[in-house]
């Protein structure tokens, strides 16, 4: 199969019609997925801080360690949101903080094998590349340290956040303190070749490019051929509600779903070498999210029992097991609840 170029990709994001692109998504997704199984996987995101020195601007959840409602949180109040998490038939956990200015390497390596140790049933899928790269820098180890440490004790995988579009352009604008895009594709590089697999993600709707949307795609697709060892590919809108992003740039606008599904579909058909494809029924609301599943998504991601991040930017979407259940067989697809791995746990036939 010829793969899609970047020209052919900018064409169908400026030009395609957006029925044809969803009948060519389909059929992408079909010949990966040809038993029509949807998968969705049933976690919590803990959210361990908020303390964080980045100050992204697209972001309205992190707060610096001087602010009244800064927090860090206790192993027992990690304990106790895990214990309610096994207590739904949970199998993950997404840990995400802020970029903590002061917590090294020993703080992580404790928290991740008290979590390993205790609940051995539960796959940790934590720390973005940046909070990775900023804890090898406070602990002065290299990352070549770092990232083996993290998976002796027990870390398992790591989401894509804080990719959001691997352009230094809009990042120096949106995220100037934030890591440079080749240096996001090393760490997951490197953690890739520990065995240590992830997701890849992008955030797109502040300034930048179709062309940037694009070399985004591009750099995905080739550390995917050099390594294999992204699972899927997420991508979402930005959420401006409370950032400072939507105070500096006010003209901003909210991307469309037309815009969500479009970006979607093409993603689907130029990663061809990223077998999962995420709905973002967080960001988009429940009917949209469905829709992605005819535009080339295959899994509707996280029941997401808990959410901080974006919520704090507008974004207040809530589902349930049942729901997505139903979401998933309303498109005669077959519903399944997957591991962090994409096997499947569960099915609704």
């Amino acid at each position: 199969m010829q793969r899609m170029t970047k020209e052919e990709a900018l064409h169908l994001i400026r030009e395609g019609d957006l029925k044809e692109l969803g009948k060519m998504a389909t059929a992408r997704k079909k010949e990966l997925h040809p038993k029509g199984i949807t998968t969705f996987v049933v976690d919590r995101n803990i959210n361990y801080t908020n303390v964080c020195w980045v100050d992204c601007k697209f972001c309205a959840f992190y707060r610096h360690a001087k602010d009244d409602d800064a927090y860090v949180l206790t192993f027992d109040e990690i304990d106790e949101k895990i214990d309610e998490l096994l207590e739904i038939g949970g199998t993950q956990i997404l840990f995400q903080g802020g970029v903590h200015p002061k917590l090294k390497i020993e703080w992580y390596e404790d928290l991740v094998e008290h979590i390993h140790t205790k609940y051995p049933m539960i796959t940790i899928h934590g720390f973005s590349a940046i909070e990775i790269d900023f804890i090898a820098k406070v602990s002065h180890i290299s990352l070549d340290v770092t990232l083996p440490r993290l998976n002796d004790t027990g870390l398992s995988s790591i989401p894509g956040a804080g990719a959001e579009i691997l352009s230094d352009r809009v990042r120096d604008i949106i995220a100037p303190k934030k890591i440079d895009s080749e240096v996001w594709i090393d760490i997951h590089r490197k953690a890739h070749k520990l065995g240590i697999k992830s997701t890849a993600t992008m955030m797109y709707g502040t300034v930048e490019t179709d062309e940037e949307i694009i070399e985004h795609f591009d750099m995905v697709r080739r550390l995917q051929d050099e390594t294999g060892g992204f699972r899927a590919f997420i991508m979402w809108s930005f959420q401006g509600q409370n950032t400072q992003l939507m105070e500096e740039i006010p003209d901003i606008k909210k991307p469309s779903s037309n815009r969500y599904l479009r970006l979607l579909a093409v993603a689907r058909l130029y990663l061809d070498n990223v077998r999962n494809i995420q709905s973002s029924w967080v960001t988009q609301g429940p009917y949209i999210g469905q829709m992605a599943l005819l535009y080339g998504a295959n899994d509707l991601g996280s029941t997401m029992m808990e959410e901080n991040v974006v919520r704090s930017a507008g974004a207040g979407f809530r589902m349930a097991k049942e729901e997505m259940v139903r979401l998933i067989d309303d498109l005669d697809e077959i519903p399944a609840i997957r591991n962090t791995a994409y096997e499947t746990l569960e099915l609704f036939a």
